[in-house]
């Protein structure tokens, strides 16, 4: 008897997404509840569950395919066998396993089998094998190590995109792998064409996300009269801050004391002072919150996600650096949910992590304000009529026209400015 798997339900007003990745194919052993494929939402990656243990049968849908809440999408039949006559293998390549197959393998013992999330199986029985999250997929693909012979170090034993990394660097040469073969047609995410001088170029298709990311953000240069306003800010007292007090922050509260924490103290701060900078239009309405909702821009596989801290103006510097790390670990393994990119009053982007000096940020509709960080870069400067050089970093505040004035904006950047040069406004609360 086969037991159908249907697409969950992915959240308020979200009724479809695009199948990104069979995590386990026809034949092989599910157990409940273990991720047996990725969906990708407007949003975040989605895992979908098995409903019963069992073994995978048909896949009723291709990668790539547009898939609607409820629909089923594959079978997964009761027993311990294989079924006789198992639906070949939907194709399982996203556009980096294609440019991995399209390489030649290099010389390998024979290739252990991988899935997508877990450890693997001890012992020769039940030809079973390890499966890995769509992020820890994608860096075993990369770096072409078996994740047989990886020890998770993830929740159960799983296995992490930092195990893989590391794997990686070890040199680990003889637990490389060619990537998985296909296994049949499918709608290609992928497609490689010759031009007639012999160089070659490759179309992928854009992944929802992306695509959400492009209308949003043109959207917001249509709606929006975004106009960015640029200060700098010595960054001497908090950097002499951090470094005193690094490894006993640490010690206390078992993460690392970063920028981010002082940043977004001092905008809760300069966002109480400069209303406005944290308010949004609705309509012919303007809508004042009493509440700071930071949105942080962090790097996930797919691209930039932007997970909210809420309620930022109560919390320590150490509560914060706390969210901040928990939402980049779980961007990278893919596992952050959809209300925790809901919502938001004002956005920090910290490019500098990337070595920009300067940019010019576009805004999160409906807020009305995000805030650029940019790289620290010593520079001349002069203090007290002596040309000295200190750690300087960019600020970019762009904002809505619409709602903020040219006045208010450089009262919130000089805030800012404020409190990060003198880091012990932010204990007093000037």
């Amino acid at each position: 008897m086969a037991t159908d798997v249907l697409v969950p339900t992915l959240g308020e007003s979200i009724t479809e997404a695009t199948l990104g990745q069979w995590l386990k194919q026809p034949g092989e052993a599910v157990k409940a509840d273990e991720p047996i494929a990725s969906l990708e939402t407007d949003k975040v990656s989605v895992e979908v569950p098995a409903p019963v243990a069992g073994v995978m049968g048909e896949l009723v849908v291709a990668e790539g395919a547009t898939v609607e809440v409820g629909a089923v999408i594959a079978r997964i039949a009761a027993g311990a066998e294989a079924p006789t006559a198992a639906t070949p293998a939907v194709e399982n390549r996203t556009a980096v396993g294609q440019a991995e197959a399209a390489a030649p393998p290099e010389p390998a013992a024979a290739p252990a089998a991988y899935g997508n999330h877990g450890e693997a199986e001890e012992g020769g029985e039940g030809g079973g094998s390890p499966t890995l999250s769509p992020s820890v997929r994608r860096a075993v693909l990369e770096s072409r190590v078996d994740p047989s012979r990886i020890k998770g170090t993830g929740k159960d034993g799983r296995i992490t995109k930092d195990d893989v990394l590391l794997a990686a660097k070890a040199g680990q040469a003889e637990a490389r792998v060619a990537a998985p073969a296909a296994s049949a047609p499918q709608a290609s995410t992928s497609s490689t064409s010759a031009v007639s001088d012999g160089r070659k170029e490759e179309r992928v298709r854009m992944s929802r996300l992306r695509q959400t990311v492009a209308r949003r953000l043109k959207e917001a240069q249509n709606t929006a009269a975004m106009l960015t306003t640029f200060n700098d800010v010595d960054m001497t007292a908090v950097m002499e801050a951090r470094s005193k007090y690094k490894d006993l922050f640490e010690k206390k509260h078992g993460v690392r004391l970063g920028f981010m924490g002082f940043f977004v103290k001092a905008a809760c701060m300069a966002l109480r002072d400069v209303p406005s900078v944290n308010g949004s239009i609705e309509g012919e309405e303007i809508v004042y919150h009493d509440y700071a909702d930071i949105s942080v821009a962090v790097s996930a596989p797919n691209g930039l996600v932007v997970p909210v801290i809420r309620d930022a103006q109560t919390m320590s510097v150490a509560e914060i650096e706390k969210t901040i790390g928990d939402f980049g670990k779980r961007a990278k393994d893919g596992t952050l949910k959809m209300d925790e990119m809901k919502g938001g009053t004002f956005t920090i982007s910290n490019g500098g992590v990337f070595g920009s000096l300067m940019s010019t940020p576009i805004i999160n509709p409906p807020q009305s304000g995000v805030l650029g960080l940019h790289r620290i870069e010593e520079r001349p400067v002069v203090r007290d009529g002596q040309v000295v050089v200190r750690p300087m970093m960019y600020l970019a505040l762009s904002y809505d026209h619409r709602l903020i004035d040219g006045r208010e904006a450089v009262t919130f950047l000089v805030s800012l400015k404020n409190a990060i040069e003198d880091p012990t406004r932010l204990l007093i609360d000037l």
